[in-house]
């Protein structure tokens, strides 16, 4: 006969036969961060720091005091970010080789873009560019013949040729850099100072972002989605290339020859590129939940988590960027805010993700809401970025189109 076994009341503690009050367990002591690094961790962080040690001495002569401390601050950043997301240890490594090479491969002159096999035809800037605008619009592809075919095959060949196409872009943003200076000291310059560089930035923040959030969840069925939004961005860049010849480095206007572009359009892009994620996310909830591929795409609480941090790490990084912002701004124009158009809708993209989280937060409102507002605040986001400079006028019309 089976013996009955009688459920513990939780609000109970346990005693011992004798009815004597058992202590309770001692809790598992959590092992310090700094312990959980292998070796690998460190030399990777070792490696950065070798990197930066050595870009000060080859290129100081050319750098002011802001780019020197700019360099330096990216060494534990980089370290932090590789040492909890490995894959971007791998990507940073394959960047960095591609780029060197490049920069090798010039000898310092400009003109052996058309003459050397592998800058001509694979990481030159614009040749690195153009790999990474084929390779997107491939993976996008991938994707979508997985999700529909629940192949598991076409998603990883998705993810991977993301990767790459991160890589690739990547590489060209950094032989760009380089390129502008071998036009000349006056004319070099980082390159997120026009609408070209700043939409390979998009592609490239929003990629990584997504690739972080499919290996966070251990799925590649939002890839689809997200793609899109990239492959818009890369179509408007071909377009941009071919219809006005943007590739062409053009020197900085004195409006934007300042230390403060460095850190305010990296960051203010991130944020865009984590709305972009959260836009397409929330696009994916609202099909699931009409039932429409909902065996094919991810549990809904897990597209809502994904909607939401998202749009958490965009609003937190929009936030410094727009704090980052005034600063440059009451440097170059005496006042932190002038009601520009630019600065008006960026404080409008601010406020609908502020209220965004705060019904959220505080609220608790959830499901299909928050996914209708996260795609028009794409649309509203799109309008800050793209459509100001298109249809209005103000201090920030040296962007325009």
């Amino acid at each position: 006969m089976e013996i009955a076994r009688s459920t513990p009341n939780p609000g109970l503690r346990p005693t011992h036969p004798a009815g004597a009050v058992l202590a309770p367990a001692a809790p598992t002591p959590r092992t310090h961060w700094l312990r959980r690094l292998d070796a690998i961790d460190w030399l990777y962080a070792l490696a950065l720091a070798i990197g930066a040690g050595f870009a000060l001495h080859r290129y100081h002569p050319v750098m002011d005091v802001y780019d020197d401390l700019i360099l330096v601050l990216h060494v534990p950043v980089l370290t932090a970010i590789g040492w909890h997301w490995k894959p971007f240890r791998a990507f940073l490594a394959a960047v960095a080789l591609l780029a060197l090479a490049s920069i090798t491969l010039y000898q310092g002159e400009l003109a052996r873009a058309e003459q050397t096999f592998l800058l001509k035809y694979l990481i030159s800037s614009q040749t690195a560019i153009m790999w990474m605008s084929a390779l997107v619009f491939i993976a996008t592809g991938a994707y979508w013949l997985g999700l529909l075919a629940r192949s598991d095959f076409g998603e990883r060949t998705g993810s991977a040729l993301t990767w790459l196409a991160a890589v690739m872009g990547s590489t060209g943003l950094f032989v760009r850099w380089y390129e502008s200076y071998l036009l000349g000291p006056e004319i070099g310059h980082i390159p997120i100072s026009n609408l070209y560089e700043v939409f390979v930035l998009f592609t490239l923040m929003t990629a990584l972002l997504y690739l972080y959030y499919e290996g966070r969840y251990a799925t590649r069925r939002m890839g689809a989605f997200v793609m899109i939004v990239i492959s818009a961005a890369v179509g408007f860049l071909l377009w941009y290339t071919f219809t006005r010849e943007a590739h062409e480095i053009q020197p900085l206007i004195p409006a934007l020859q300042s230390y403060w572009m460095k850190v305010h359009v990296p960051t203010n892009f991130i944020g865009y590129g984590a709305f972009a994620v959260s836009a397409m996310v929330g696009t994916a909830y609202l099909l699931a939940a009409r039932g429409i591929l909902a065996t094919r795409l991810p549990a809904l609480r897990v597209l809502e988590d994904v909607m939401y941090k998202a749009i958490a790490i965009g609003f937190a990084f929009f936030t410094i960027a727009t704090i980052l912002g005034a600063l440059w701004a009451a440097e170059a124009w005496g006042t932190y805010w002038q009601w520009d158009p630019k600065e008006t809708w960026a404080l409008i993209v601010w406020l609908n993700y502020a209220t965004w989280l705060h019904m959220r937060l505080t609220k608790g409102l959830r499901g299909a809401v928050l996914a209708w507002w996260a795609v028009v605040g794409l649309l509203v986001t799109t309008f800050a970025f793209v459509g100001v400079n298109m249809f209005l006028t103000g201090l920030h019309s040296y962007g325009a189109l």
